[in-house]
């Protein structure tokens, strides 16, 4: 993962010669929907089922990076943006009667958004709406006292919404708020629920243009 996202960035500021000021960068944070359905049943009854000692740490925070490029339009303010990235989701963790069962769930996402911008120019807001599909993968991993570790994941492909907003500092650097829907987000394999994306999310984007 790490070579790919190196391999994005280089490929990024090599192309950014050829187009400049059309390409650019954006890092993100900020906190998305996450219910990790089965762990959260299994805490819920933990004490209901003989279980003893039961701890679960959800975790909403999400990281991410991506790379876009927008073009010009005949009406100076409007441009059409494409971006595409990756997001790291934080790791949800079930543990119960100290350790005997341990299980958890790891998540990252590829998302691709079309966007449309109302761009007012340096030292002022500019607004952005699109509409794009996300490619999230999800791996389970469950732990039994004396038994071997079990592994599930999957890939789903989804939809997704998105507003924002940004405010351009300088020719080279925005900040940006942005607000993400994620629709049917929902990842099962075999009897278990990895995880459910779907729901609303917002990051924080640092946009560094070139």
């Amino acid at each position: 993962m790490k070579k790919l996202v190196a391999t994005m960035v280089s490929l990024l500021c090599l192309t950014s010669v050829v187009f400049a000021g059309n390409w650019g960068i954006g890092i993100h944070g900020g906190a998305a929907q996450n219910d990790p359905k089965d762990m959260k049943e299994a805490y819920n009854e933990a004490f209901n089922w003989g279980w003893s000692e039961k701890n679960l740490t959800k975790r909403n925070e999400v990281l991410g990076l991506d790379a876009f490029y927008e073009w010009d339009t005949a009406v100076e303010a409007n441009k059409f943006g494409i971006k595409a990235g990756v997001d790291f989701y934080g790791q949800n963790k079930l543990k119960m009667d100290w350790g005997e069962l341990k299980a958890k769930e790891s998540t990252h996402a590829f998302p691709l958004t079309l966007y449309f911008k109302r761009d007012n120019g340096i030292q002022n807001w500019s607004f952005l709406a699109g509409a794009g599909l996300t490619i999230i993968d999800s791996e389970l991993e469950i732990k039994w006292a004396g038994h071997a570790t079990e592994n599930y994941s999957k890939t789903k492909i989804f939809p997704h919404i998105t507003v924002g907003a940004e405010y351009r500092f300088s020719k080279l650097f925005a900040l940006g708020l942005d607000v993400k829907y994620n629709i049917a987000a929902k990842v099962k394999k075999s009897e278990y629920v990895l995880s459910d994306r779907s729901g609303i999310g917002g990051t924080v984007t640092a946009r560094f243009y070139f």
